[in-house]
């Protein structure tokens, strides 16, 4: 039983001015529930934060977002809530890269903006649940509680960045969108059927506050601008220099600038950041083979799990499963691969998921590589 066929709620649907949140809010109105629309307004200067089809959040989107509203029929508001998103999700954001990890900036919005500031005000409002555009399915069982559940439709799949979602915070999340076996042609189709301008707006993408796309740019300016560095290989050879150690991910193979190829002639991957002396490590595709990781800071949607388990894990967005054994020890989350990794990095999240079911995720603290593991035996 999903959450959006019980008794009708007050719902504060999220509407970002894309057409998937138009849809949501629709969709819920049209279920029998008393809709209330709400554009987050989370840039101080948002008319930078879209360039074509990049960003969202401009004064452009606020005014899609009310078109919609108006041709669904539903109240609509604009919340200031752009000093609480620079602190916990832009400053969060640059922060990780400043200490070398890789952070995702949708899984803290969702966590700390949309299902925290926003839910939190909404349930003082008096409001029943919020409701968004994401892909993701909430059951209701039985017994009354809350599982959440990967959409019907994998390719459009986004319970990886709900995966922050607790118990609390489920019990008061609606996602219309979950259970919809359609192509994104088709949600746009019913868009167009519905009235809603937004049927043909291009999709957002990247960093929502990077309008141009260019990390490395938008890092250098809140860290000191350019601070040359040395690239080095595995025996701590220098190779290359860089511009900042901040500009660089685990796993990364393009923007090196390595002015020599490696021996063996093969391309040289980023293995590892080191922010305290400013360097970039560098080698072969195989040293990025993680057999293991912990995991702090878990969040669980619904009970923390006891004991060891065996569950699959994503590690990104658009990444696939893999099968993981994994155990909460001291609030550490311990997480060994059935079969070697690559390109996992710290600061990503690591999701646990029981088949569809979502069983919570964790901050990656550390890794193990597959030649330490070697070593060390």
């Amino acid at each position: 039983m999903t959450q959006t066929s019980q008794r009708p709620l007050r719902v504060l649907a999220a509407m970002s001015g894309g057409v998937d949140s138009a849809v949501a809010a629709a969709r819920a109105a049209e279920a029998g529930h008393d809709v209330t629309g709400v554009h987050l307004a989370l840039s101080a200067n948002p008319q930078s934060f879209r360039t074509g089809a990049r960003g969202c959040c401009t004064i452009e989107d606020s005014r899609d977002a009310r078109r919609a509203a108006d041709v669904i029929g539903i109240p609509f508001y604009v919340w200031d809530l752009a000093e609480r998103f620079r602190e916990d999700v832009v400053d969060d954001f640059v922060a990780e890269y400043e200490a070398g990890r890789t952070p995702n900036p949708c899984l803290r919005c969702n966590e700390k903006i949309k299902f925290a500031a926003l839910l939190d005000k909404a349930l003082a409002l008096g409001f029943d649940a919020v409701c968004t555009g994401h892909y993701a399915t909430v059951v209701l069982k039985e017994d009354g509680t809350r599982e959440m559940h990967r959409a019907s439709d994998m390719a459009k799949d986004q319970s990886y960045v709900l995966g922050v979602l607790d118990e609390k915070q489920l019990a008061h999340a609606m996602f219309p969108l979950g259970d919809t076996l359609t192509t994104k042609d088709e949600i746009r189709a019913e868009a167009e059927r519905r009235g809603l301008a937004v049927a043909k707006k291009p999709d957002s993408h990247d960093i929502c506050f990077i309008a141009d796309g260019d990390t490395q740019g938008f890092l250098a300016g809140r860290l000191g601008g350019p601070a040359q560095g040395d690239i080095l290989d595995e025996e701590g050879a220098k190779v290359g220099t860089h511009e900042g150690a901040f500009g660089f991910t685990i796993g990364q193979r393009k923007g090196l600038r390595i002015g020599h190829p490696a021996p063996d002639g093969k391309p040289r991957y980023v293995l590892d950041i080191s922010p305290v002396n400013n360097t970039v490590t560098v080698g072969p595709a195989e040293a990025l083979d993680v057999t293991a990781l912990t995991a702090i800071r878990p969040r669980w949607c619904g009970t923390a799990p006891t004991g060891p388990g065996t569950y699959t894990a994503q590690l990104r967005a658009h990444g696939g499963e893999t099968e993981v054994t994994a155990e909460l020890v001291d609030g550490t989350l311990s997480v060994t691969f059935a079969e070697p990794v690559r390109g996992v990095a710290p600061g990503q999240a690591v999701v646990l998921y029981d088949a569809t079911r979502v069983v919570g995720s964790a901050t990656i603290a550390t890794t193990v590589r597959r030649e330490t593991a070697a070593a060390a035996g």
